[in-house]
């Protein structure tokens, strides 16, 4: 029986093999993806197997499904446009700085959106902050209220938003939740899950792992997106969970989560609402936009000419395809003066990678800011391998050295900036369902570059000439790690 067994898996190996063969002569993939899964199942034939199946493709459904997600697409996108420009919404080519056109005009053209003006943005720095506004929001709620996020743990403040839910929930808005089936597993597990549910709440686990999508689809895709609304007039997005903050303090390695969210309001909450829509259909086929919210919130904007400007960027089920990556890559190739991100997890593409060497090397000052410990120690090691060729072309690398900096943010030349979910590695940019903001707002960005400074005082910065000396066991240890970046 045992010899039987290992001639099946024998034999599935070698199709598998020939499979990437194929792909590589075929298909032109990232080789050396390819050539690392040949050296896994070579080396561990079984294990190598059953990884292949869940991470070994990166495709997220049937290609019906993907047909079906981009007619709905479709037609959300029409609708937005069509009321925009209904009440004059869209002013086109007015911008902050005109060097910066391209990039709008790149996200507009790929996604079918426009970007919008007459928006307030309010930077909120902490999860108690964020709770204290939120719980204020909430109360006032009149009509609906959407959620989705990554992860919930429900402790703390965390369930004191749930009891206003509730009684939001009891007083007749409707209460839509989307969350991560593996990020938010705890939740679902939880008393308040079943408490939601029992007074009406929708509550649905997005991209649930089964057993019929385990071999036709890839079932290591994340919803990362991190998004609040109330009556579609005020919407939340940034790189806060639904955490309290102050439970991960008992955490020896990273003591407490540095984080941030943003609160809006304006014109483009309605294209949030509608990414937020699109989703929800797509999981459950159910269509939950309210076109009356939409309207009353554009009613007010008419006609008026804001000179600050955002556009959304998010990627979805076979949607918006590599545009995160090209919006980030746009954006370093037009710095002038100066670049500063911060990142909890640094694994970029090699065209990323590239870019951001390429910008310091013509004399922009780029500076990265990371976590001097990680939640996870395959990115912690990964993450090393790509220091060097950094350092070596002039990039500032600075590891904060308390607490684990989770925040996702990149501003350049204290002009434009990015907010979101997405982080610089291959997860968010190929993967993961991820939002992010362009930002060109004067006041927002002075106040998103006082908060990195923060950042970069509590820093220790890497020194060139330190770092190449480091142990050489520590560098086969960032190689051997680095190896698997396809897969972190």
């Amino acid at each position: 029986m045992i010899n039987f067994l290992n001639l099946i898996l024998s034999n599935i190996k070698i199709i598998i093999i020939i499979y990437i063969i194929i792909r590589i002569f075929l298909k032109h993939k990232d080789i050396k993806s390819y050539v690392l899964w040949y050296l896994v199942l070579y080396v561990f034939p079984k294990i190598g197997i059953i990884f292949y199946f869940i991470f070994g493709e990166i495709y997220s459904n049937t290609q019906y499904k993907s047909q079906k997600a981009k007619k709905i697409w479709l037609y959300y996108s029409k609708l937005l446009k069509k009321l925009q420009k209904h009440y004059k919404l869209h002013h086109k080519n007015i911008y902050l700085n005109q060097k910066i056109q391209t990039l709008f005009q790149l996200c507009e053209n790929k996604q079918n959106l426009f970007s919008m003006t007459n928006n307030s943005i309010k930077l909120i720095e902490s999860s108690s902050k964020l709770f204290i506004s939120l719980i204020n929001d909430i109360k006032l709620a009149k009509y609906s209220i959407h959620i989705v996020f990554y992860i919930w743990i429900p402790k703390g403040l965390v369930n004191e938003i749930s009891k206003y839910m509730i009684l939001a929930a009891k007083r007749g808005v409707k209460c839509y939740i989307m969350l991560d089936y593996i990020g938010s597993k705890s939740f679902f597990y939880s008393y308040w899950y079943k408490l939601m549910i029992h007074v009406g709440i929708c509550i649905i686990k997005s991209l649930k792992i089964t057993i019929f999508n385990f071999f036709h689809s890839r079932i290591d895709l994340r919803q990362h997106k991190k998004i609040i609304l109330i009556d579609n007039k005020i919407a939340y997005v940034g790189s806060m969970n639904m955490i309290d903050s102050s439970y991960f303090k008992k955490n020896i390695k990273t003591k407490e989560w540095i984080d941030l969210m943003i609160r809006i309001t304006g014109p483009i909450v309605n294209t949030i609402s509608i990414i937020y829509s699109y989703d929800w259909e797509i999981e459950t086929g159910k269509y939950i936009l309210s076109i009356n919210q939409l309207k009353n919130n554009l009613v007010k904007y008419k006609n008026k000419n804001n000179i600050n400007r955002i556009q959304v960027v998010f990627s979805g089920l076979q949607l918006s395809k590599k545009i995160i990556h090209n919006s980030l890559i746009t954006a370093i190739f037009l710095s002038k003066k100066s670049l500063i991100i911060t990142t909890p997890y640094l694994i970029p593409s090699n065209n990323l990678l590239s870019a951001i060497c390429i910008a310091s090397e013509r004399g922009v000052d780029v500076k990265i800011i990371i976590p001097k410990v990680n939640d996870s120690i395959f990115i912690y090691w990964a993450s090393k391998f790509f220091f060097y060729k950094l350092l070596k072309s002039g990039v500032k690398i600075y590891q904060l050295k308390k607490g684990f900096l989770h925040t996702k943010s990149i501003i350049i030349d204290k002009k434009i900036s990015f907010i979101g979910t997405v982080n610089l590695d291959i997860r968010s940019i190929y993967l993961n369902f991820e939002i992010n903001l362009i930002i060109d707002d004067i006041i927002f960005n002075k106040s998103l570059l006082y908060l990195q400074n923060k950042y970069i005082l509590k820093s220790q910065k890497l020194k060139y000439n330190l770092w190449i000396k480091r142990p050489y066991w520590k560098k086969l240890i960032e190689k051997l790690f680095f190896l698997f970046k396809f897969i972190l």
